[in-house]
């Protein structure tokens, strides 16, 4: 499936000062990730989703967003390899990871030891906590 970047953000010649926050979302839950991309839009952000960690992988080539949150346990590729591939070439891009499973400290320490730090979030996270999260992570991130 191809992605016509124009389609997904009007903002392509933006600046920092007008711009919005584009934000991929990922989880194997299409429930989950499209609630989190409507919740988000209505919060001012551009928001769209992945539904596998190599689809996330796969729109943040085409796309670049300038935040990710991503589940860590999927079932093709998880959110953290996914978010270490992505890091590779964008590296300012801010990713934050959630996950309503325990077993995911493991991986998390596993990509600590590999050099990776990433943010955990727990599922289920309150919607105005995500948004707030997210908002100082865009407050934070040098231009994109």
């Amino acid at each position: 499936m191809t992605i016509e970047l124009d389609d997904l953000r009007e903002h392509a010649g933006r600046t920092d000062e007008t711009a919005k926050r584009f934000v991929l979302v990922v989880d194997d839950e299409h429930v989950i990730a499209d609630t989190l991309v409507l919740i988000l839009t209505q919060a001012g952000f551009d928001a769209v989703a992945a539904y596998s960690g190599r689809e996330a992988v796969h729109r943040a080539v085409q796309l670049k967003p300038d935040l990710i949150i991503t589940d860590v346990v999927m079932p093709d590729l998880n959110g953290i390899d996914a978010s270490i591939a992505i890091k590779s070439f964008l590296p300012q891009c801010k990713i934050l990871l959630f996950s309503g499973q325990a077993n995911t400290a493991n991986l998390l320490q596993q990509s600590r030891r590999s050099g990776h730090s990433f943010e955990l979030l727990a599922k289920p996270l309150p919607p105005a906590d995500l948004i707030a999260k997210l908002r100082d992570y865009a407050g934070s991130q040098a231009a994109v």
